[in-house]
């Protein structure tokens, strides 16, 4: 098996991992009439799709004789969406959703092209159909950014 497939599906592991935790954060910390709209859809996200994700991308490198990294090995990564000081700062927190999916999406992106040139279907269709998500979630954060228009 391929060693750059293997450290993607790490990689994107434990970023779903992290994203969990960052979401769930400030689905908590958020305050305001506006923000209850995005504090639910992080809610869900980390609750519902991103831990099926962790738990898809675990199993996969299980079934490749690899293992899922632990928290003695996460590195954390997402400086941009972390918790504002001010909770009512809802665009910092979806401007940190967007840059989270958009290092997701490159993640699952560079995982399809190595899956293939490492001729794996199963864990390059895992890929995308994580990928799809990831897209999906982005989209739903830029219109949410679309209603707070450019401050």
């Amino acid at each position: 098996m391929s060693d750059e497939v293997i450290q993607l599906l790490q990689k994107a592991y434990s970023d779903e991992m992290e994203t969990i935790m960052n979401y769930l954060t400030n689905s908590i910390v958020l305050d305001g009439v506006r923000a209850q709209e995005v504090k639910e859809g992080l809610r869900q996200d980390a609750t519902q799709e991103e831990i099926q994700h962790a738990q898809m991308i675990g199993e996969r490198l299980k079934q490749l004789d690899a293992r899922p990294p632990a928290s003695g090995e996460f590195v954390a990564r997402q400086d941009s969406l972390q918790p504002p000081e001010d909770p009512a700062d809802v665009v910092s927190v979806i401007d940190g959703v967007i840059k989270a999916e958009d290092d997701a999406i490159q993640t699952y992106r560079s995982l399809i092209k190595a899956a293939e040139a490492a001729d794996d279907p199963v864990s390059e269709d895992l890929a995308v159909e994580i990928l799809a998500d990831e897209e999906a979630h982005r989209t739903e954060f830029k219109s949410y950014r679309r209603e707070y228009g450019d401050n």
